[in-house]
């Protein structure tokens, strides 16, 4: 395994950033998970652009144009030989001392790059579906930290992680502190009513996801009626379908929560039909390395 940091690359063993780098001491510091699949980065300046969102809003500069950072993504792709990968991209504020002021900063920040393989669930609850639970830790809100920025500062989600797995489960849906559904750990949330799509808004705490993204472009190609609206739990118990979507997770069937069979008890016509169209796309669609 190679690894860029910074304009070089690294062995696994020897990829190192300093202890007083911010991102490690405080989180400070944003990042995105991408894949490839069959050397076709899949949308790569959506994420790059998200990348930069992230960073503008923490007034964190980075140091590489958008199309330089694409180019060391694919760099490290090529020096890896990974035809299907995922690829964690992190820039971190940089080396600092132990106060909070990202001013003490003097060092530059430090992009780093790792492609590896992953599998986010057991390929069986891909075929049969998930069972998911709620969980007491809610979603940050606007005011706190915006879910919105993607950054180094995930504990929010692995508390809530560490409640399902605690609990027996792969994965927890979080509300917000209104007690709408907002997403999961590490997933966007989808149900489908009546031939419907629905997913939270991004009002509601949940991350504006890719994937979420693309999959609403499908159902807008297959001419499916899809909503971003507000809905409680009491909707997911009664939807005809659910399903999880997310760059390491991609589509995920939900078919319980919180005890309570969805449908059928079985991955949904709808969650397939997208899933493959998904697929399809994925092998088709994206920059070339």
């Amino acid at each position: 395994m190679k690894i860029y940091i910074n304009g070089k690359f690294y062995s696994k063993e020897n990829a190192k950033i300093s202890v007083f780098d911010h991102g490690l001491l405080y989180g400070d510091g944003v990042f995105e998970g991408i894949r490839s699949y069959n050397c076709l980065v899949f949308k790569l300046d959506e994420h790059i652009d998200r990348l930069y969102e992230s960073a503008h809003t923490i007034m964190l500069k980075i140091p590489l144009a958008k199309k330089e950072l694409a180019k060391a993504v694919i760099a490290t792709l090529k020096a890896n030989a990974l035809r299907d990968a995922y690829i964690r991209l992190i820039v971190t504020r940089g080396q600092g001392d132990l106060g909070l002021d990202p001013r003490k900063c003097t060092g530059n920040s430090s992009i780093i790059i790792i492609v590896d393989k992953i599998k986010l669930y057991p390929e069986k609850l891909y075929k049969k579906g998930m069972e998911i639970i709620t969980v007491a830790t809610t979603r940050n809100s606007h005011e706190t930290l915006n879910p919105q920025i993607k950054c180094l500062n995930y504990l929010n989600n692995i508390l809530a992680k560490i409640e399902a797995v605690h609990l027996g489960y792969e994965e927890a849906l979080m509300l917000n502190d209104s007690g709408y559904v907002a997403e999961c750990t590490g997933d966007n949330v989808f149900i489908v009513s009546k031939g419907e799509l629905y997913t939270p808004p991004e009002c509601m705490g949940a991350l504006r996801g890719v994937t979420r993204d693309t999959v609403l472009d499908i159902a807008n190609e297959l001419q499916i009626p899809k909503h971003e609206h507000v809905f409680s739990r009491h909707e997911v118990y009664i939807a005809d379908e659910c399903f999880l979507t997310g760059t390491a997770a991609e589509i995920i069937p939900v078919v319980k929560v919180d005890g309570r069979v969805i449908g059928s008890g079985k991955p949904g016509k709808m969650t397939l039909n997208l899933t493959k169209k998904f697929k399809t796309l994925t092998k088709t669609a994206g920059t070339k390395y």
